[in-house]
């Protein structure tokens, strides 16, 4: 029996010690070369294989028919987890079999009252009910209309009108916002409900006295199966570029596309997710509360929000997630600094409209949370998703994501305020790091499903041969820019449409309510920037009446009445005549550009001071008290 010499057994090691040293090589070379010119590789396939496996459920309900809502989820959660804190309101744990009782209570109220396909109106503040309702309803089959619990007479009868509810169901503290239009809705036939246990008026249902007397077991699920995931489910209002409020179609699949935004996000159910947000808001809604059913994670509700409260309330609850708007964020970093601020177990914050400034200071004060920015309006077919955590970004996007979400971002032209096109009348791309403006492909798999009542309005919204003859693309009315390692940036709002207090402001139709004082003969609402704030504040270019003078107490009065806080004007100045375009349009560029710099407009300005009461004018002490942040506005 011979061994092996030494030196043969060497001529079999040292050639499989360079093998492995070189695959060790390669692959430090290949990790050197990922981390220098695909740095996010690793975070951008976790994310978009949770994307891929979340959108394949989807495709399985669209193609089996067999469509598990949000709801469907929720009773199903409520099986699972029954004695699970599912809400917090000032408090209170709700559990998610107690507001899976409530729920079926309401349903069993109005089981005779509606029919499958109804749609009913709900005019409520943040409370427990509000999901209650909310619920209950859809058990039946109904779609829900969210109000926004900021407007008033007009607005809402409009809202009534244009998603055609037939019964409104009104939080107690809201009764009285309808005092005007209640003889209206009664003319109409919409039967009005309110969360109280005896009736406040002639005419006016109470509805808790009759919940405590309903049965809570299950109406039979049948009533709330759909077949099909673009059947709507709720509409939910939104101010754009035609003056009243819109109300925008989110079906099942929109619904069902925002519950999965936290899980996306990394999210599970042993999260405490707090949603100071209002609940009529998509915000809200669709991912705080759809997403905390899909994960059997626990919601800490906010009646409103409150900034001396805020780290309070997350350190009383064990907060991890909260919900936001950039607003939010800087009022928090205006609150005066205590001592431990960073003692808390927030770990991630999702929401949108965070500016730089605000984002770094945020997280220089509270600590290490993952800010996650989502974009995507109400109505919209796109949704951007900030996984990085960049600061700045409003998302992220990559090759595969292109695959998956067909948008572009083509030039756009300020002075006319329409897209430009060549000469053969197609859109052109921007460079990349160049602003665009962003639109996104309307296809099967991404469907638009536009506003309830109104062809007119989801056509306004829909840009046709953009590229080629016959293809349809979705307007967002957004100025984007994507960088070299495509991170998409939002720059600015275009159009008739700005936003303030994160609320959008429809120009047209303040322009409308500014019309009805008597002595304004012509208005032009356009949006300012204010430093130290997000979003455009609001201001008016006004012609008044030859034979009448300017009354700043009366325009206060005004305003106050008939338009929300957000929407109110800050400021206005007189002008002669109104500048116009080629096509008779209001021209606001340049008034834009301009702002409300006392000294270097020469017309009349005016602010609205709520201690006077009045539009008092605007000298440059009290200019430079607004622009210092001295003044809050």
């Amino acid at each position: 029996h011979k061994h092996p010499s030494a030196r043969s057994l060497m001529g079999v090691v040292l050639p499989m010690w360079s093998w492995i040293a070189a695959l060790l090589a390669g692959i430090l070379s290949a990790h050197l070369a990922q981390r220098l010119w695909f740095p996010y590789f690793w975070k951008d396939a976790l994310f978009l294989t949770r994307v891929i496996r979340y959108g394949a459920r989807l495709e399985i309900y669209k193609r089996t028919s067999r469509v598990v809502t949000v709801v469907d989820r929720f009773v199903q959660q409520a099986q699972r987890i029954p004695d699970k804190a599912f809400l917090i309101y000032e408090g209170v744990t709700y559990t998610y079999g107690e507001l899976e009782e409530r729920s079926n209570r309401v349903a069993r109220v109005f089981k005779d009252a509606v029919k499958k396909g109804d749609t009913v109106a709900l005019l409520m503040s943040n409370e427990p009910d509000f999901l209650s309702v909310w619920f209950g309803l859809c058990k039946l089959g109904c779609a829900v209309a969210f109000l926004n619990t900021n407007i008033r007479s007009r607005s809402l009868l409009h809202c009534f009108r244009c998603c055609g509810a037939e019964l409104l169901v009104v939080g107690a503290d809201l009764l009285e916002t309808l005092e005007d239009i209640l003889p209206s809705l009664q003319q109409d036939g919409i039967t009005v409900w309110c969360m109280r246990r005896d009736s406040p008026r002639p005419g006016v249902h109470s509805l808790l006295d009759q919940m405590q007397k309903a049965s809570r077991e299950p109406v039979p699920a049948e009533r709330r199966s759909v077949r099909c995931l673009r059947t709507p489910t709720l509409y939910i209002f939104t101010s754009g570029t035609t003056g009243l409020p819109k109300a925008a179609v989110i079906t099942h699949l929109q619904a069902l596309k925002a519950a999965g935004g936290f899980w996306v996000y990394g999210a599970t159910g042993s999260d405490v997710i707090y949603t100071p947000l209002p609940l009529y808001h998509s915000a809200a809604s669709l991912v705080g509360i759809g997403g905390t059913i899909e994960l059997g994670a626990t919601c800490v509700l906010k009646k409103k929000f409150s900034a001396s409260q805020f780290w309070h309330d997350c350190r009383k609850h064990n907060v991890t997630i909260f919900q936001y708007i950039g607003e939010l964020c800087r009022y928090l970093c205006n609150q005066p600094m205590v001592e431990n601020e960073k003692d808390h177990r927030v770990h991630m914050g999702v929401g949108n409209g965070l500016r730089q400034d605000v984002w770094r200071e945020f997280l220089r004060r509270f600590g290490d949370i993952r800010m996650c920015e989502i974009y995507g309006s109400t109505e919209g077919n796109l949704c951007f998703m900030n996984h990085i955590g960049k600061i700045g970004a409003v998302g992220r996007s990559n090759f595969f994501y292109k695959l998956i979400f067909k948008y572009d971002l083509v030039k756009y032209d300020l002075v006319r305020e329409e897209p430009v096109r060549d000469h053969s009348g197609f859109c052109q791309h921007v460079q990349k790091g160049e602003t665009g403006l962003l639109l996104s492909k309307i296809c099967s798999q991404s469907p638009f499903f536009g506003y309830a009542g109104s062809k007119q309005l989801t056509e306004k919204k829909i840009l046709r041969d953009v590229f080629v003859k016959g293809d349809a693309y979705f307007n967002t009315g957004d100025l984007m820019a994507e960088d070299e390692d495509d991170f998409i940036c939002f720059r600015d709002r275009v159009g008739d449409t700005f936003r303030w207090k994160g609320e959008n402001v429809a120009t047209t139709e303040v322009t409308e309510i500014l019309g009805l004082v008597d002595f304004i003969q012509e208005a032009n609402v356009y949006g300012v920037q204010v430093p130290g704030n997000e979003g455009r504040a609001g201001m008016a270019a006004v012609i008044v009446r030859p034979e009448c003078r300017f009354d700043g107490k009366k325009l206060f009065s005004h305003v106050l009445r008939e338009l929300p806080s957000y929407a109110r004007p800050l400021f206005i100045r007189l002008q002669e005549s109104l500048e116009m375009t080629s096509t008779f349009k209001q021209q606001k560029f340049s008034l834009v550009e301009s702002g409300f710099d006392p000294c270097s407009i020469s017309e009349p300005l005016f602010f609205l001071d709520y201690t006077e009461k009045s539009y008092i004018p605007l000298t440059s002490s009290i200019y430079d008290s607004i622009v210092s942040g001295q003044k809050k506005v």
